[in-house]
């Protein structure tokens, strides 16, 4: 049985009499019981776990959620309870809090209320993000040296992001009052595990694309998604993907969740965005702002060329206040220098002239055949006097060096080996060479001896062959004795 005591709180009303022992109780009675009964049970609980999303509110309060491997809580941080924490909430920061566990009866959820706060080291996820961070980082995939700079002035751009909801309203919105041009989507999911290869597949898709195909690849991409917590955007940390953006061709704007919030994909690509909004703004120029500046630059130039004729103009008249009235005037005066010029040039030709004239008889003057003659004389008399004086020197030495010429040509004639003396020969190969030792023969060459007088052939026998024996000088035959001459 329920008593009257047990509805005696803040919003319940007395039971009714009835005579049912079971009566009704309204949404208000069991949530408010459902609440003092978890602050009388929970009233101090301490909690180990990761904080997931953090929401500080403008009144002071910071609603945040702890988290670990299987479930979640949601938890509140009243304003003058923050500044007393010792660890201020993070996403990602791993803690150990205090509290009493309470429920919201507006939406009929149970929270915590923390009263304390400490470290307890980084989260599992954070830590595994940090790690794969650095290893890319160290790959070179953060350098500021590899993003692509985004096109002025896109014809086409390309948005992945979920077909439903305020994101894609936003940008396709946006784009349209800045800068009017075509707009492909994408579509994909955003969130859970099916949503990092949907996404790299979009990116290869609009990267295979060819610029002349029936669907023109577009200038620029935009991958897009709303703000929440660390879970919904997980997705979004996937190395897979953040390679495949890193590898595209196409330039990308990274606008993934909120400003505070940050993904892996924001390191890789070419350019992030705080908002989806102000990655449309990030990607398109405004025209109208462009219209305005070519009208301006328009206006200036037309006022440039004004001033500019105008002060030619100025310029000009000044310069003609200088000159006389009639252009007549302004020529008469050279005019009449020319003239005056032109009749005293045959006067001073000949002047000139009768002065060159003048000079060549002065010169022409000290000139005569005698002194020419006096000079050949003195000449001839210094080389008759080399003459005696070194020509019996010189016949001396002419005759001196004829003897040994003919000496030094005698022996020469001796030593020429073309020309054997008297008891020698000359050996010579069949190429005509000659062969100066023994060693260099072989039984069998035919050799050529040549003498003096003439050459034969022969042929050369093995070494200690038998020499053939001299031939016997031809015998002589007697002379018949003188006959007797008759005396009759």
């Amino acid at each position: 049985m329920t008593s009257d005591d047990d509805y005696a709180f803040e919003g319940a009303a007395p039971p009714p009499a009835a005579r049912d022992n079971n009566p009704p109780l309204s949404i208000s009675e069991l949530s408010f019981a459902l609440k003092r009964t978890l602050e009388e049970r929970f009233g101090h609980v301490r909690l180990r776990g990761e904080i997931s999303k953090v929401n500080r509110h403008a009144s002071g309060h910071v609603y945040l959620t702890l988290k670990d491997d299987k479930a979640a809580i949601d938890g509140v941080v009243w304003k003058g309870v923050v500044r007393g924490l010792g660890a201020q909430p993070e996403t990602g920061l791993e803690v150990i809090v205090t509290g009493k566990i309470t429920s919201y009866p507006a939406r009929s959820s149970y929270q915590i209320v923390i009263e304390t706060m400490e470290p307890a080291g980084a989260g599992a996820l954070l830590a595994q993000l940090e790690r794969l961070k650095a290893r890319l980082r160290e790959e070179g995939l953060f350098e500021p040296s590899r993003k692509k700079l985004l096109p002025g002035f896109p014809a086409t751009i390309g948005v992945i992001t979920s077909p439903t909801g305020a994101v894609i309203r936003d940008i396709l919105h946006r784009i349209a009052e800045r800068w009017p041009c075509r707009v492909i989507v994408w579509p994909v999911v955003v969130q859970g595990d099916a949503a990092s290869g949907q996404v790299a597949n979009a990116i290869r898709g609009f990267d295979a694309m060819r610029s002349d195909g029936p669907i023109s690849r577009p200038d620029l991409l935009i991958v897009a998604r709303g703000g929440g917590s660390v879970e919904d955007l997980w997705c979004f940390n996937d190395e897979a993907l953040a390679r495949t953006v890193a590898e595209a061709r196409i330039p990308i704007i990274s606008a993934v969740g909120h400003e505070t919030d940050t993904t892996l994909i924001d390191f890789v690509s070419d350019r992030r965005a705080p908002t989806p909004t102000g990655a449309a703004e990030i990607a398109t120029p405004v025209l109208a702002d462009l219209r305005w500046a070519l009208t301006d630059l328009d206006g200036r130039l037309s006022r440039a060329g004004a001033r500019m004729l105008e002060d030619r103009r100025t310029r000009l008249r000044a310069a003609a206040r200088g000159l006389p009235a009639r252009p007549d005037d302004l020529l008469a005066l050279p005019q009449q220098r020319l003239d005056l010029a032109a009749s005293r040039l045959g006067s001073g030709l000949h002047r000139n002239v009768a002065v060159h004239e003048r000079q060549l008889a002065v010169v022409a003057g000290r000139l005569s055949k005698g002194l020419l003659e006096r000079a050949i004389e003195r000449r001839g008399d210094r080389l008759a006097a080399y003459a005696d004086r070194f020509g019996p020197a010189m016949k001396r030495r002419l005759e001196r060096d004829e003897t040994r010429l003919a000496a030094l040509s005698r022996a020469l004639a001796t030593l020429d080996p073309k020309r054997p003396k008297p008891g020698f020969a000359r050996i010579e190969d069949a190429a005509g060479a000659m062969i100066a030792s023994a060693a260099a023969l072989s039984p069998g060459q035919a050799v050529r001896i040549v003498f003096g007088d003439g050459a034969r052939e022969a042929t050369i026998d093995g070494e200690g062959a038998t020499p053939r024996p001299a031939p016997k000088p031809a015998s002589r035959p007697k002379a018949a004795p003188p006959s007797q001459g008759d005396l009759f």
